[in-house]
């Protein structure tokens, strides 16, 4: 199948040299003209792919039936509808949009013309991730939920000095709940659902949240989220109910091996090897679209539109405010 990619970032720097390999065929990629020199580089990689410094013309010219976006939060929106009004199925890295309401315009495009969207989200199609899902029953009442995903920013020291990366930037909706704490939400509401209630705690510094702590109301259980990028800690996410618990021991992106444990004794380790934390979503996403089921894309649209739902709410009281809100 073939894909458009838009963007020259990390995220597409890591996930091109497999996509062949995924049974991907890269057809084009798309910069701005100051990252020509990128594209150009990266459609080096690829057998036959050309380069775009303009995305209409991208859309217009290129015979891919896809577009991965790969794009600063704040344009993913405009670009995920411009390919869908374009007639292209669409992977869009997370966020799916900035807010609930850029979010549920783009969805219902996708659903009223019959094409995919996506919202990249490693998470929800790792083995491990199902393998845990799986025991859930085991460990009896839950009680608990505590995930964290502390990762000192590589950008962070310039920060401080002034200077603003589109991460740390409240223009281009960046920050840690949006980019780190995001992946702890999706791991969370792919095994319980939407939360009753949520508040976010942040560390705040130019209007933007650094770090921060997530509490998610359950009707009968408690979650707290935490992700930082303005320092750093071991990352994990844990179950803990009346029978026992279960550890996974990663980030909530990658979803490594799975540890159950269990108040008498027992002790259980679930892991699958892949090739790369990004290699199950886009087999799935490849396969869905081939065999067309859009139900199941549809199903984690509506997950993704959930997710969205938390962000949003979570960030209003948090006084975290994107030029894209509505007032």
């Amino acid at each position: 199948m073939k894909l458009a990619i838009a963007g020259t970032g990390l995220i597409v720097n890591e996930v091109l040299p497999f996509l062949e390999g995924w049974d991907w065929e890269v057809a084009a990629i798309c910069s701005t003209p100051r990252s020509a020199g990128k594209a150009e580089t990266l459609a080096a990689m690829c057998k036959n792919a050309a380069v775009f410094t303009d995305f209409s013309r991208m859309l217009a010219e290129t015979s891919a039936e896809a577009v991965y976006i790969g794009t600063p939060n704040s344009t993913h929106r405009s670009m995920a509808e411009a390919a869908l009004l374009a007639g292209k199925h669409v992977i869009v890295e997370k966020p799916l949009a900035v807010n609930l309401e850029e979010a549920e315009r783009i969805a219902d495009l996708a659903m009223k013309n019959e094409l995919f969207l996506y919202e990249a989200i490693t998470t929800l199609y790792q083995p491990d991730y199902e393998a845990l899902r799986a025991q859930l029953h085991r460990i009896g009442k839950i009680k608990l939920v505590n995930c964290n995903f502390s990762q000192f920013s590589s950008r962070y020291e310039a920060f401080e000095r002034g200077e603003t990366a589109p991460v740390f930037d409240p223009k281009q909706a960046g920050g840690a709940l949006m980019d780190l704490n995001l992946y702890n939400i999706h791991w969370v509401l792919g095994l319980f659902g939407a939360p009753e209630d949520v508040v976010y705690h942040a560390n705040m510094d130019r209007g933007i949240d650094t770090s921060g702590v997530l509490w998610m109301q359950y009707p009968d259980f408690q979650v707290i989220s935490a992700a930082a990028k303005d320092s750093g800690s071991p990352s994990r996410c844990i179950v803990q109910g009346t029978k026992g618990y279960l550890l996974q021991n990663t980030t909530a992106n990658i979803c490594g091996e799975v540890t159950l444990h269990l108040n008498d004794g027992t002790e259980e380790t679930y892991h699958t090897e892949t090739q790369h934390r990004m290699e199950m979503e886009f087999r799935a996403f490849r396969q869905q679209m081939q065999e067309r089921d859009y139900e199941a894309c549809y199903r984690a649209l509506a997950r993704s539109l959930e997710v969205s739902s938390v962000l949003t709410a979570a960030r209003r009281p948090a006084g975290i405010r994107f030029p894209s809100d509505p007032d």
